[in-house]
């Protein structure tokens, strides 16, 4: 049989079928009927529905490569829970704000992202809190749209703009949203680039980490630490910075990792002592990688070449 005569079999249409299986009338018309290429979560639902192998179901369509990207996308579409997709958005939510000093507990991060609502008794919640866990959600769907794209000042001001918007610190004269701090900030009580040398130190960086042919995990480090010092916003630079992390290693094909907030000493001693030894934060993003390959492992269990996604 053809893949036509099993929706048939099962007295189903496309249209029935699309809503069934919640895959898009477009994709699963499109894909039965010219055949193109079909993403391996929505084979993963037809080949449970019809009780066939996914070998055997990958027969009737083009074949494309699988990665975690291109999987954290079409997740991210489907707008299914309980998925690789679902548990980043989260995660990455959580602790990247709560290293900042966000009092969002990891529950209410969740909820929030699954039911766009937050559960609060007897306690007093800061607005910045909220607004910026709500623009993260957003914020992590504008980086896989774009994780493919060279990295690029625009990029990146967009991302502070999507992060920062609507913030206390929005409606403040000195602070520009979505543009480089017009005032001096320090790190770790370290002074970072002067405001008036922020533009050429952020185009040599730019410029120097594009112009490497082959992007490795250290270089996505080293261009980490380099930013770090920059500081180019008035506010939201680590965040951002742990953004562009993530989406360099998506766009590369390296296994991302997400920094822990309980881990947040060992990350700034490696931001601090990076330039005397560059292992600690090295070290620290490692470990943090090798928790999000058990996540990995975790769910894409069948229909994913898991060994391959994980370079391994």
């Amino acid at each position: 049989m053809n893949i036509k005569e099993y929706i048939t079999s099962k007295n189903e249409t496309i249209n029935s079928l699309s809503k069934k299986l919640n895959i898009p009338y477009a994709t699963l018309h499109n894909g039965i009927d010219k055949p193109k290429q079909m993403k391996y979560e929505n084979l993963l639902k037809l080949s449970k529905y019809f009780g066939i192998s996914l070998d055997y179901l990958s027969s009737f369509f083009d074949k494309e490569e699988t990665t975690l990207l291109s999987i954290l996308i079409d997740q991210m579409e489907s707008k299914l829970k309980g998925n690789i997709y679902h548990f980043t958005q989260i995660n990455f939510a959580y602790n990247t704000n709560r290293i900042e000093g966000s009092e969002l507990s990891e529950e209410q991060t969740r909820l929030i992202f699954e039911t766009n609502t937050i559960g609060v008794e007897d306690e007093l919640v800061n607005t910045d809190d909220l607004v910026e866990t709500v623009n993260s959600f957003y914020l992590f769907d504008q980086m896989l749209k774009n994780a493919d794209n060279y990295l690029s000042e625009d990029m990146i001001k967009r991302f502070h703009q999507i992060l920062k918007n609507g913030t206390n610190d929005s409606r403040k004269d000195w602070f520009v949203v979505g543009g480089y701090k017009k005032l001096p900030n320090e790190v770790g009580g370290k002074p970072t680039t002067e405001p008036l040398k922020v533009e050429k130190e952020m185009s040599k960086l730019i410029n120097w980490y594009n112009s490497i042919k082959e992007i490795s995990f250290n270089d996505i480090i080293e261009f980490h630490y380099r930013f770090e010092n920059i500081h180019p916003f008035q506010d939201g630079n680590g965040r951002i910075g742990r953004l562009i992390m993530l989406k360099e290693c998506l766009k590369n094909d390296i296994v991302p990792f997400i920094i822990e907030d309980k881990k947040k000493a060992f990350y700034y001693r490696g931001l601090s002592k990076y330039k005397e030894e560059s292992g600690f934060l090295v070290d620290t993003c490692l470990s943090m990688q090798d928790k999000y390959k058990k996540q990995i492992r975790k769910y894409l269990k069948s229909g994913y070449d898991v060994e391959g996604i994980l370079g391994e």
